[in-house]
């Protein structure tokens, strides 16, 4: 499924794929979820411009290995994540592969063939290196987890992004502890799946902001223990109210637009932090600057704060001990013909992720 231009939605195509060079691995997908990054890039140009294959929560077989690939073999199920890391610099070496200052060296280099090509032999963009929107993925190793056979491919495409980065935020960046209060803004599929990383930390009140009352309800059934529809009235004094008038230690927003991120930072008591994870670029002012008494901090999280190869095993056997919620996110399941029906379908708010499974011709 091809983006032929920004916002004209996705095309069926046959397009052409390279033979595994390299480190490279060919995976026969059998499933990929939608996610509303890739809605975005197919609407703004953020980094992959059309023509493009688009697509990054991946899971599936392996077909064919390159020759310098060590790690799989043909017949592995694996799942995909995004996070391009190279494993050799300082900052992969000390665990924070999402920033790597090599991400180019799981791509191919413009002086070799492309990935993928068009049926007039023009190269395609590969969105995120993963190009998942197709019944195959061409893929650097580094960016692949091997996964249990046992794993139903839905549950496992949706791991390497929505599940790795709320869960991550949670356990990696913050490092929740037992018994403490952490606020979510905003309860879609990655703000779920942040409810499920407070319940595994351990997390006494899980206070969960929407503005819709059926995304709260799911919220709830995923382990919020207060919920606040923040349509109806003012979260940061509910959440204040809820906490003794002192705030929460953690804040997470995910929607990551201006009035949210305010939000979440004036919920904080004194000494907490505010974890940013939506990405839609709107910004906040500070009227002054913090008090430093106060010890208030802000920080980015990019995809969960860890080692995807590491996270997504983990999570895939929390998920397989009964221990993760995974079912209740994939809420339909599509053929890949129906991506821009499946788009349309996460505009309700009772469906949480859309996961192509079906890639028949």
């Amino acid at each position: 499924m091809v983006v032929r231009e920004l916002g004209g939605g996705w095309v069926e195509e046959d397009i052409e794929i390279a033979e595994p060079i390299g480190n490279e691995v060919l995976v026969e997908l059998r499933a990929s979820g939608l996610c509303g990054s890739d809605h975005m890039e197919m609407s703004t140009e953020v980094n992959y411009p059309p023509p493009a294959v688009l697509g990054h929560e991946i899971a599936g077989v392996v077909t064919q290995v390159g020759p310098n690939v060590t790690t799989f073999a043909v017949g592995d199920h694996v799942a995909g994540c995004l996070v391009q890391f190279c494993g050799k610099c300082e900052q992969c070496l000390s665990g924070e592969v999402g920033l790597c200052r090599n991400p180019q060296d799981t791509v191919r280099s413009e002086g070799e063939e492309p990935r993928l090509k068009d049926a007039e032999g023009k190269p395609l963009t590969q969105g995120m290196a993963l190009g998942g929107f197709a019944q195959q993925a061409l893929v650097h190793e580094n960016m692949l987890v091997k996964i249990p056979e046992e794993m139903p491919f839905p549950q496992a495409a949706v791991l390497g992004c929505g599940v790795v980065t709320g869960t991550g935020a949670v356990l990696n960046a913050a490092k929740v502890q037992r018994g403490e209060s952490v606020a979510i803004i905003g309860a879609g599929g990655v703000g779920l799946n942040a409810i499920s990383g407070a319940v595994l930390a351990g997390a006494t009140q899980i206070i969960v902001i929407d503005l819709n009352d059926e995304t709260l309800e799911t919220a709830k059934k995923f382990g919020a223990t207060h919920v606040i529809n923040s349509s109806k009235t003012d979260p940061v004094a509910e959440v204040k109210a809820l906490t003794g008038g002192y705030g929460v230690k953690y804040a997470f927003d995910i929607v990551g637009i201006g009035p949210t991120a305010r939000q979440g930072y004036d919920m904080l008591d004194r000494g907490g932090t505010l974890y940013q994870i939506g990405m839609s670029g709107n910004t906040f002012e500070l009227a002054s600057l913090p008090n430093i008494f106060d010890r208030k901090a802000i920080q980015g999280v990019f995809m969960g704060s860890g080692v995807p190869k590491r996270d997504i095993a983990s999570l895939a056997s929390l998920y397989l001990n009964g221990r993760l919620n995974l079912d209740d996110l994939v809420s339909a399941e599509i053929a890949l013909s129906e991506i821009n029906e499946g788009y349309a379908k996460l505009k309700d708010p009772k469906v949480n992720r859309v996961v192509i499974t079906d890639f028949a011709n």
